[in-house]
């Protein structure tokens, strides 16, 4: 099987070292290409407006100047022989639940790699308080993280899916288990910008990544990380809403 591996904490991230020693677990013919430097909260963004650049750094080892998703094309457009027979983002430092999927650069590098029809999967640890940096722990997803890609491998996903994984902030023997949950959703009314002012004078603001309320709805991946599970959930790229079809077509007869 050949994976490749992504991210968007970047190519020296202590996260990306963790996932690949899962994908090891489960292939010897792995690939990386993952952006130079952070890229969180990049979303499923490309650049366009200036070149990407690549720097090799081994054997099917790379780095681009670009986007989790620009990374993810070059290595299947220019870099990669052939397609990977799966893709794994992560391991991201940080939770991605609820609306978060909406703005993570790790979630869409997996989304690219749907949108390219190959099996992709995005894997985060979330961390317990703010500030640690790079002393976050990935104990479970260090631990659990081949158990719970293994499952995945023997189950065909549908076209234009991709599955999101998070790991708690809990030691590894304290994980209770592996839960499949829906996606939750985020308050952001609640959320933080922290303001402060430059050494110049200046003002500016920083979006904090703390305060924000959240639905502990039942069977959804926030409420599975609280209860120390890992959650495993299924996403697609179709994003139309079924339910308002009729009603959008019935107020737009008169007007054919």
């Amino acid at each position: 099987m050949r994976i490749l591996l992504t991210n968007d904490d970047g190519y020296h991230a202590p996260g990306f070292a963790v996932l690949e020693a899962i994908a090891r677990q489960l292939s010897d013919d792995i690939w990386v290409c993952a952006p130079s430097e952070e890229q969180s909260g990049a979303g499923h963004s490309l650049t366009l407006s200036r070149p990407v650049r690549v720097r090799q750094h081994g054997e099917r080892r790379w780095s681009c100047t670009g986007t989790p998703t620009d990374s993810v094309m070059i290595a299947i457009g220019k870099l990669m022989p052939e397609k990977p027979d799966l893709i794994l983002s992560g391991v991201n430092r940080g939770a991605n639940l609820g609306d978060d999927i909406t703005y993570s650069g790790t979630v869409s590098a997996a989304i690219e790699g749907a949108l390219a029809g190959i099996p992709a999967i995005a894997l985060s640890q979330v961390y317990a308080r703010e500030g640690m940096g790079d002393t976050v722990p990935f104990e479970a997803a260090e631990a659990w993280g081949a158990k719970a890609l293994a499952p995945l491998l023997k189950t065909p996903m549908p076209p234009r899916t991709l599955v999101n994984i998070n790991f708690p902030a809990l030691p590894a023997a304290a994980v209770k288990g592996i839960r499949v949950v829906r996606q939750g959703f985020h308050d952001y009314s609640r959320g933080s910008i922290v303001e402060g002012t430059d050494p110049r004078g200046y003002t500016y603001y920083w979006f904090g990544l703390h305060g924000i309320e959240h639905s502990l709805a039942h069977d959804s991946d926030l409420e599975a990380i609280d209860d120390g599970s890992i959650s495993i959930t299924p996403l697609q790229l179709d994003l139309t809403h079924d339910a308002s079809l009729a009603a959008l077509r019935s107020a737009y007869e008169g007007d054919r």
